[in-house]
């Protein structure tokens, strides 16, 4: 299993927008990077993932599951773009702050800190597991 990291704008989705999707999930859509899009291409059924705020929170507030690997984006006839779906698993019980992240040694080669505006990026599994003690999630 492999570990990666979703940011969305609240304003656009949410995370009470991908609960409500239920085990149906979502496709994490709109993706127009093409390192994004290459992470998705990388990603396999279970693989897991940080749900991520951007904009005025900058917090993980949740965690997800790919339930659907790469495919055509619906929201384009351009064929370059694909994406995954997800479904939402575990809310955080205490959200973790990019300045949390950015403040804690143990994080500071992930890519968030590096390259906070990568929409879809890949987390190690030790910073899976640091992240997940912090916000008080299953691992």
């Amino acid at each position: 299993m492999r570990y990666w990291l979703f940011k969305s704008e609240p304003s656009t989705w949410s995370w009470d927008d991908q609960v409500a999707k239920g085990d149906a999930g979502e496709e994490w859509d709109g993706v127009r990077n093409y390192q994004a899009r290459n992470f998705m291409r990388e990603m396999a059924l279970g693989d897991r993932g940080f749900f991520y705020h951007s904009q005025s929170e900058k917090a993980i507030v949740g965690t997800v599951e790919v339930i659907a690997e790469a495919h055509p984006d619906s929201t384009t006839d351009d064929d370059r773009w694909e994406c995954v779906d997800i479904k939402a698993l575990d809310a955080a019980k205490a959200h973790v702050t990019l300045d949390q992240i950015k403040a804690d040694e143990r994080l500071s080669a992930m890519v968030l800190v590096n390259n906070s505006r990568l929409s879809v990026q890949p987390v190690t599994e030790t910073e899976w597991r640091i992240i997940c003690d912090l916000a008080g999630l299953p691992e």
